[in-house]
């Protein structure tokens, strides 16, 4: 909405400063701290009132989380609310990669927030089938890579491009719809995933938002990519604004999500941040850097697999419990160390995943 008032520039050049990527960046990222922080106490009493018990407890879990009994969850809401007034208010509306991305991240805050719903309503963490859900998940991001592809110029739209190796690209044809959508699908869950302790997700969704953020705006930008040597990919700079509204409204949820939690971010949260995180990165083509950025995430997912493998395969256990978070619980971690100590791991694999857009 803004933008638009660079229209006005030839009048007053105050407004031309609405051109700048950057500034509109920043001013996403105090938009949606502010909207969180002002009506985030008001959305919590209200979940609060409408939910009850709140979210379910698993009795076969850790026993310190029987404590977090009453605990109103969907505070994904809140972030959702943030992002979207943000957005809204700050990106550029005739930019489809913001709509495309948007649209990803809604649609999976929907299918989370029924998710959440039945949880609630039920009592029970089984939520809706996994499968239906994950039919569910693959058709939004199906439908959001053909976009994407569509959106693209030339045979880079449909391609992989390894970081690190500047020459090294793949052409994988339509078959790059189904890959961009299994990232989606992918990471979408991976921070479901990661969500099982107060803190503990958010935070990294916040260091992948602003590392996906920098990179959305070099390689939107042809002088930067450019000297960069990375893939130039016109319009995706505009995604920046969308990473800062993420970063304000994580900030202002972090307030409220911080131990002891007032407030859980549920599967309307984890599903919806997970899925912009990998739709971005399938629209910069930086599919495989996600992985390193968001490693934190894929180390969560991976554990699970295991899990599950190796008892049907074997009958034992390779951790204590799974997610990984949960195996560091057993052994007698407490809350703040497990959380904290991840959160280190997700800057460093971060700056990694940083340095591969001068490592060439």
């Amino acid at each position: 909405m803004f933008y638009w008032l660079t229209e006005l520039s030839d009048k007053v050049s105050f407004f031309n400063v609405f051109r700048y990527i950057t500034f509109r960046t920043g001013g996403a990222i105090f938009t949606a701290l502010l909207f969180v922080s002002l009506f985030g106490s008001s959305m919590i009493d209200m979940l609060r009132l409408k939910q009850g018990r709140g979210q379910p407890i698993r009795t076969d879990g850790p026993q310190s989380h029987l404590a977090k009994k009453g605990t109103p969850t969907m505070g994904g809401l809140m972030i959702l609310s943030g992002i979207l007034v943000s957005t809204l208010l700050w990106a550029n509306p005739t930019n489809p990669y913001v709509w495309v991305v948007l649209g990803v991240t809604l649609l999976f805050g929907l299918i989370g927030f029924y998710d959440d719903y039945l949880k609630v309503t039920k009592q029970t963490h089984a939520g809706f089938s996994g499968r239906t859900r994950l039919v569910a998940e693959a058709a939004v991001a199906l439908i959001a890579c053909m976009a994407l592809a569509h959106l693209g110029k030339g045979p880079i739209a449909t391609s992989l491009v390894f970081p690190f190796v500047k020459e090294l690209v793949v052409n994988l044809g339509w078959a790059f719809v189904i890959f961009g959508a299994f990232v989606i699908v992918g990471a979408g869950n991976a921070v479901n995933l990661t969500d099982g302790l107060d803190g503990l997700a958010i935070v990294p969704v916040l260091i992948a938002a602003g590392s996906f953020g920098l990179i959305s705006y070099v390689v939107g930008n042809a002088l930067f990519a450019e000297y960069l040597q990375i893939h130039y990919v016109a319009g995706t700079g505009e995604l920046a604004v969308l990473c800062g509204a993420v970063i304000g409204a994580s900030l202002g949820f972090l307030w409220f999500n911080a131990p002891p939690a007032s407030i859980f971010m549920g599967d309307t949260g984890s599903l919806a941040l997970g899925g912009m995180l990998g739709a971005i990165a399938v629209a910069i083509k930086h599919e495989i850097v996600l992985g390193i950025v968001g490693g934190l995430f894929v180390l969560e997912a991976v554990s699970v697999i295991v899990q599950v493998m190796s008892f049907k395969l074997t009958g034992k256990r390779v951790f204590r419990m799974a997610p990984i978070h949960h195996h560091y619980e057993q052994k007698g971690w407490t809350e703040p160390q497990i959380v904290i100590r991840f959160w280190i791991i997700a800057v460093v694999l971060a700056l990694a995943g940083l340095a591969s857009l001068k490592l060439r």
